[in-house]
């Protein structure tokens, strides 16, 4: 069944001058495909994100944290689709959205921060610089960006309501946070593990395949108590998974590192090098990128 957004229910939440017309404009099967999923007791994702059928793409998977006083989410995916964000967590509550983590800077995770104009936007520290040179955030739209920054790690909240934002280094951007929902052990990553499937590497905002298993390792490392995994587009998953992504991506290093050490070309080991063997479940789809990104990092 197809869903629509009445005027009145927008009207009723105080933001009929943002984001309509964005909402009539989506493919309708994109905002079918955009559902609300229980992670565990009071966290929710809004999924949807297909990364096969690029026409059912409507960004990164939205993290919904239902407090006492308020809704914290996790990314907004694209321009447009708060409307449909929003419809979503009125299915499951009716307290405001009252803060937004941003996990980094790409557009389907920021793209609709705008619509929620009352909450407090928190971000890394260069996850904000590199928001302040999009065109999204340009000239009186600047107050949609970060209000409170880190660097390594901030709390948000206290008791069941906290939520623990960490960054351990470069990798998809150099401004990448894990979010932990201490009181539920769920690890939500963004597009530090976005997919099974090699990441994309944005060096153009900081980001570094030599970088991404150490980070991924320190992330590891320095987080406890989680068992469920909320990745960047896919279902959520287990710890186990991140923690083999993390392996892949060890090994797509060692991998290409190989490959140059043996003198093979940039287009060679591009084509030549392969996880297939190892990561049969993985798809393939972005590995030429990532081993042209870690290829021309290594010395």
């Amino acid at each position: 069944m197809r869903r629509s957004i009445t005027l009145g229910a927008v009207v009723a939440v105080g933001v009929l001058s943002v984001g309509v017309n964005g909402f009539q404009q989506l493919d309708p099967d994109a905002v079918d495909a955009a559902v609300i999923e229980q992670v565990r007791d009071n966290l929710y994702v809004i999924t949807g994100s297909s990364t096969v059928d690029r026409s059912l793409f409507s960004g990164g998977n939205v993290g919904v944290f239902v407090m006492e006083d308020g809704v914290a989410i996790v990314d907004t995916k694209l321009p447009g689709w708060g409307p449909v964000i929003l419809e979503r967590i009125r299915s499951v509550t009716d307290k405001p959205v009252v803060t937004i983590v941003n996990t980094h800077t790409h557009g389907d995770h920021v793209g609709s921060n705008e619509f929620f104009d009352a909450a407090r936007i928190v971000a890394h520290e260069n996850t904000k610089a590199n928001m302040e040179r999009m065109d999204n955030f340009q000239g009186g739209n600047a107050r949609f960006l970060p209000a409170a920054t880190y660097s390594d790690r901030m709390s948000l909240g206290s008791g069941d309501d906290r939520i623990d934002l960490y960054h351990f280094g470069a990798g998809h951007t150099d401004g990448d946070t894990f979010i932990v929902y201490p009181a539920l052990g769920v690890l939500q990553t963004g597009d530090m593990f976005p997919w099974r499937d090699a990441p994309f590497l944005d060096t153009s905002n900081g980001g570094s395949g030599l970088a991404m298993p150490e980070t991924l390792a320190a992330a590891i490392a320095g987080i406890e108590g989680v068992d469920v995994v909320v990745p960047g587009h896919i279902p959520v998953t287990t710890w186990e998974s991140f923690q083999e992504f993390q392996r892949y991506n060890a090994d797509l290093l060692d991998a290409v590192r190989t490959a140059k050490g043996a003198g093979l070309s940039e287009d060679d080991a591009a084509s030549g090098v392969s996880l297939a063997s190892g990561y049969p479940h993985y798809d393939s789809t972005r590995v030429e990128a990532a081993i042209r990104v870690i290829y021309n990092e290594l010395p």
